[in-house]
């Protein structure tokens, strides 16, 4: 059994855990073409993870899981880049209990220009107070 599962979730399609995972563990990496910046501004598109201001990866293939974990204004994760920016690692900003979405914030750009103008999905923001 692997340690996730892609399934439905408040913003389409999510990444679960099928196990617990412990603070700081590392569920999962980032991956696609690496592409540098002027390339992915050309490109443009949903699943584009700067690096720095050179480099970006382009995680639009289906071969990269990490694409399905959704924007959440109060994540349970965090994205990690290795020491020589190459490649980014999504990693438990706590406990996770089998079952759960993962989450991580996308940031603030991104947050501004993809996420508001269509309202924010992530489970915070559904929740009625």
């Amino acid at each position: 059994m692997k340690d996730y599962v892609v399934k439905r979730s408040s913003a389409g399609l999510g990444l679960f855990a099928n196990r617990d995972f412990k603070k700081d563990e590392v569920i999962i990496e980032y991956v696609g073409e690496t592409i540098s910046d002027a390339e992915a501004q050309r490109r443009g598109g949903k699943y584009l993870f700067e690096l720095n201001d050179e480099w970006t990866i382009d995680g639009k293939s289906r071969d990269n899981t990490a694409r399905y974990i959704n924007h959440s204004c109060k994540p349970n994760c965090y994205a990690e880049l290795t020491e020589d920016e190459t490649q980014v690692f999504i990693k438990a900003k706590r406990a996770i209990k089998a079952g759960e979405e993962f989450t991580y914030h996308y940031g603030s750009y991104y947050f501004k220009n993809e996420i508001t103008p269509a309202g924010c999905k992530c489970a915070k923001c559904l929740q009625k107070d």
